[in-house]
């Protein structure tokens, strides 16, 4: 019976010290990890998610040393918001916008931009129709996807992009004849586009809010 004691206390006495190395933490150990939750995805440009671009960015996404401020005022606003998801989402929505515009498809160009650049687009449209010219243009490649400007103005962020993109442009006659350009000779083409988005929004696409040639 006194072995039986003497090992019962010896058990003990090993078992607070084992609790004395493990069970406390003493602020060197690594913490445990908690589970890991579902972030919210970096906001959309496009909202279809099938239609990227043949060539997005870099890892190293091209920027304007004068958007940088900009840039800094829209992720403080939003922290979603991720420069790299972004020019690649502006990316697919050109080439969307683009193409919707070249079929003189006005429903799909609502779905991109604001009521000011679709109306710009819709009298392109209805003006190329009277004079019986039908496009076959083709974007070959983005070249370049450059962030010019970025603003955020209240909870409305701008952001400003330079596409320097090659394009096939042939336009055809009512019956089918070329009468300008040629899908074999790409024209490098340089536009700046302005997108618009409410950091608070629950949608999270941005919308094209104004078109121009780069200087």
């Amino acid at each position: 019976m006194e072995t039986i004691i003497i090992l019962a206390l010896v058990f003990v006495f090993v078992a607070m010290r084992l609790y004395s190395v493990l069970g406390r933490r003493t602020g060197h150990e690594q913490p445990i990890a908690k589970p890991v939750e579902a972030q919210p995805k970096p906001a959309p440009i496009a909202r279809s998610s099938s239609d990227m671009p043949s060539q997005p960015v870099s890892a190293e996404p091209a920027i304007d040393p004068r958007a940088n401020e900009g840039i800094r005022a829209i992720v403080s606003a939003d922290p979603n918001f991720d420069v790299t998801s972004f020019l690649n989402g502006a990316q697919a929505a050109y080439r969307m916008i683009l193409e919707a515009f070249w079929k003189g498809d006005t429903e799909e160009l609502s779905r991109f931009v604001d009521d000011g650049v679709r109306e710009d687009f819709a009298e392109a449209i209805r003006q190329r129709e009277e004079a019986g010219e039908v496009l076959d243009n083709r974007l070959i490649s983005i070249e370049r996807a450059v962030i010019e400007r970025a603003r955020l103005d209240g909870q409305m962020a701008s952001v400003t992009v330079r596409f320097d993109a090659d394009i096939a442009a042939v336009t055809h006659d009512r019956e089918g004849n070329v009468i300008a350009g040629s899908l074999s000779d790409a024209v490098p083409t340089h536009d700046v586009w302005t997108f618009s988005r409410h950091v608070r929004a629950d949608d999270p696409n941005w919308i094209l809010i104004e078109t121009d040639e780069a200087a």
